[in-house]
């Protein structure tokens, strides 16, 4: 990256410090965890209201406000797709800091599609996606996030595609730790998929900034070959530092019918994860408010039952 640009992201994340450095951590107006809380808390990811964001029903400022007067939601996860050429517009990024900061609403990470392949067997193709991720790196500390979600596609066998994702993302992983923020792999599609394989990369990573962000859904390697969702999202949970609870469809009960959420929720909290479960709705019906709902509760409720499970068992 050339001096010029590097210059300028850090005058980004300068000039967003010098506006409100109160504003680089949690809101001041955000509630301390309850007892409730105490296992895990949870966010809305931006994806889950795609269809109203695309079709204009919601704008992506308002979307703080709308988790939290909605959903009573105090986190949320980004999405660059809705605001894919903000990165650097800092007035823009000033106005959504600003909002969810009225709302008492908590920036967790920023979900990145769209710039390239970073396991890509081209080096000058790796390069520029390497390079492309840096602007989100100073857009996510601007509006205090701790982690900017990346993907490990590319091309070629297991070996070399692993060894190429993992370089990529100890460059992120450096810049990641000048601005205080981590560079997180969710399991996306392709090998990534494949929970073993993306184990390896964080393993040959090896970086204090970069880690996981395992999805309960998103377990698809081909469209031949689907991974154990369970199995995989043990293998991701020791580097997570963000959690999606994906859901698609529910039952007469409230269950999802896919995915067996208190079976997940062991995996995660045994993992010793106690952080944001976000809530990822991709469901085509009920509607994107009601399936958010619908998740909540679940996540909700279950909750509830291992912490009384535990309490009974004396753990």
């Amino acid at each position: 990256m050339s001096a010029t640009r590097r210059e300028f992201l850090a005058l980004g994340a300068g000039l967003g410090a010098a506006r409100s450095l109160a504003r680089v951590v949690p809101a001041a107006g955000i509630p301390p965890a309850s007892a409730r809380d105490e296992l895990f808390r949870i966010s809305l990811a931006q994806w889950s209201l795609h269809r109203r964001l695309r079709a204009g029903a919601l704008d992506a400022l308002d979307f703080p406000g709308y988790a939290r007067g909605e959903f009573g939601i105090e986190a949320v996860e980004y999405v660059n797709p809705f605001f894919p050429d903000k990165a650097v517009d800092f007035d823009w990024l000033e106005k959504l800091r600003a909002r969810a900061e009225r709302a008492g609403v908590r920036s967790l990470l920023i979900m990145i599609d769209g710039e390239g392949e970073l396991a890509a067997a081209d080096d000058e193709a790796r390069r520029k996606a390497v390079e492309n991720h840096f602007e989100w790196i100073a857009a996510a500390k601007f509006l205090g996030c701790h982690s900017i979600r990346v993907n490990a596609a590319g091309e070629g066998a297991w070996e070399e595609r692993r060894d190429r994702a993992a370089d990529s993302l100890r460059r992120l992983g450096d810049l990641g730790g000048e601005y205080g923020v981590n560079v997180i792999v969710e399991n996306h599609g392709g090998l990534s998929s494949n929970g073993k394989w993306l184990a390896e990369v964080m393993q040959r990573a090896g970086h204090s900034r970069v880690g996981t962000l395992p999805d309960f859904g998103n377990f698809r390697v081909s469209p031949s070959e689907e991974y154990d969702r369970y199995e995989g999202t043990r293998e991701l949970m020791p580097w997570a530092r963000g959690v999606s609870a994906k859901s698609y469809a529910f039952d007469a009960r409230g269950e999802e019918t896919t995915i067996d959420f208190h079976r997940m929720l062991r995996i995660v909290l045994a993992a010793g994860y106690h952080g944001h479960l976000g809530i990822e709705y991709e469901g085509e019906a009920p509607s994107e408010p009601e399936g958010v709902r619908l998740t909540q509760r679940l996540l909700e409720r279950v909750r509830d039952e291992i912490a009384a499970e535990d309490a009974e068992e004396g753990r």
